[in-house]
């Protein structure tokens, strides 16, 4: 049975740029993780997204709808990408768990005859698509129940470290511009920043080990 059609903000579209599915998955998606774990909005640096996208997948658009919902922004460091290239998130919230959305096979092959990616597949950027034909996939999203759209895993035992903040930095001894400490690079005894060492950064930005005990 179809749900009530869902309604997201109109100001998240605004915020994404255009209009398309996958921003309004993410939405959907923060939304329900909430729900499970129980949680309002992010104001601070609470809650944490492990986003399983990766790059050159039109189907990113669902984390603008995560951070849209949630509150949990690049900007804040609280949403990053561990390039598995599924369609798929885990929320995380201290003394909560974790909780693990996979947009489902079945709606995922629903939504891949649409006209809507017949235009992307030719090149056609979202906001030059027929109105009709974008309104028209979105719908389809917003009245589909959360049981059509996701598998839902609670996480009880989901363990993950966040970066400790910190606000130490120090200038680069070779281009004299300040540099966040961490990733300040030692060549021929001066500290140097990651261009001037002409290294490769050697790992990502919010990478930390998680595990899930069961």
């Amino acid at each position: 049975m179809k749900t009530q059609k869902f309604q997201v903000p109109d100001w998240t579209y605004e915020f994404h740029g255009h209009q398309c599915p996958f921003m309004p998955i993410g939405y959907r998606m923060g939304v329900v993780a909430m729900e499970k774990l129980g949680i309002e909005r992010c104001k601070d640096h609470e809650l944490h997204v492990l986003s399983e996208m990766g790059v050159g997948h039109p189907q990113g658009c669902m984390q603008d709808g995560i951070m849209s919902s949630t509150g949990a922004t690049f900007g804040k460091g609280l949403i990053e990408k561990l390039n598995y290239g599924k369609v798929a998130a885990t929320f995380w919230y201290p003394g909560k768990g974790g909780v693990r959305f996979f947009l489902k096979n079945e709606f995922q092959e629903k939504l891949a005859p649409h006209d809507f990616f017949k235009y992307r597949k030719k090149g056609v950027e979202p906001s030059d698509i027929p109105t009709e034909v974008s309104q028209d996939i979105i719908d389809i999203v917003l009245t589909a129940s959360i049981d059509e759209l996701f598998t839902i895993e609670m996480l009880p035992n989901f363990n993950y470290t966040p970066v400790k903040g910190s606000f130490a930095k120090a200038k680069c001894e070779v281009c004299d511009e300040y540099t966040f400490e961490r990733y300040l690079r030692v060549k021929e005894g001066k500290k140097v920043c990651i261009p001037c060492s002409n290294q490769e950064p050697t790992e990502h930005v919010f990478y930390h080990p998680i595990t899930e005990n069961k």
